[in-house]
């Protein structure tokens, strides 16, 4: 039971450090250049994201901890952390292309590689972890609502 603990703090750890990295070009274009974008009504408020983004982060190092804990050596196991790897890795990504290079449209091909990986993860993690596949399921939520407005940013400007 404790080794399944010590997974949980790590791997949350590390993706809550990758979104403090991706913040890092969040914020260099949140307060600049995003702010003279137009905006659909729908857009959240600025203070929104960051309690969200380390809740679902926080969620997501759960979950991959706990199919991690159920062990390694199985090719299951290492498949689907693979592609949570990916996924982690491309949102990260996201933000650099959106915010830090102000490239909507290839924000908007990463978004949908993103969105289908994570669906692909929730896949993967059912039969392993069933409580994993369902914590990423806010996490689909959250990336499919910012797919829709990734595509209205395109369409707006």
């Amino acid at each position: 039971m404790k080794s399944v603990f010590v997974k949980i703090i790590i791997c949350v750890f590390l993706c809550l450090f990758i979104g403090f990295l991706s913040g890092f070009a969040t914020s260099s274009g949140v307060d600049t250049w995003f702010t003279t974008l137009n905006k659909p009504f729908f857009n959240p408020p600025n203070w929104l994201f960051a309690p969200v983004w380390t809740l679902l982060y926080t969620m997501m190092g759960i979950a991959v901890a706990l199919v991690w804990h159920e062990g390694w050596e199985r090719e299951d196991v290492k498949t689907a952390i693979y592609i949570f790897v990916a996924q982690l890795l491309l949102n990260g990504f996201w933000s650099i292309a959106f915010f830090g290079m102000h490239q909507m449209v290839l924000a908007l091909i990463v978004i949908l590689v993103l969105a289908f990986l994570i669906w692909k993860c929730i896949r993967l993690f059912r039969p392993i972890s069933s409580l994993a596949s369902y914590l990423l399921i806010p996490y689909l939520a959250w990336v499919s609502f910012a797919t829709i407005l990734n595509a209205t940013f395109i369409y707006l400007n």
